[in-house]
């Protein structure tokens, strides 16, 4: 398959993205809230396959040692087919010499295992929703 990466967020359809991340079930935000996400993120990556957005991802860094990545999803119909890893492998590229913080779905930590992330013993959270993220399993 053939995939066109790129980095810029000029000309991206920010309701594409909240709507994207509403499908696969995802934390989502009104359209405006997410351009200024990911305008202010240090790495973007959308993901396109002929001229259709399938895929994106951010993260956030100091440049210097620290990095948190976000907002990493496909299309469910191009799920399974390397888009994900495409995207992880290109934000993680380009954050050399950071350590990097996630936090994945509930379900999905086994395809980050896959990059060398693992399991933090001291992670902590201040959710906005928490007893929404508690009933999805990001909290005790």
């Amino acid at each position: 398959m053939e995939l066109d990466i790129r980095y810029d967020t000029s000309g991206i359809d920010w309701n594409g993205i909240s709507e994207t991340l509403k499908l696969v079930g995802m934390a989502y935000y009104e359209p405006e809230k997410h351009r200024k996400a990911f305008e202010n993120s240090r790495v973007t990556v959308f993901v396109y396959h002929d001229g259709r957005l399938i895929g994106f991802g951010r993260a956030i860094s100091d440049d210097a040692y620290q990095a948190a990545v976000y907002d990493v999803a496909v299309l469910p119909e191009f799920q399974g087919k390397g888009v994900g890893k495409k995207i992880l492998e290109t934000i993680l590229s380009r954050l050399p010499g950071c350590n990097v913080i996630l936090y994945a779905s509930p379900g999905k930590e086994d395809f980050y295992k896959a990059f060398g992330l693992r399991k933090m013993k001291t992670g902590m959270a201040l959710f906005r929703n928490g007893p929404l993220m508690k009933e999805k399993g990001f909290t005790e």
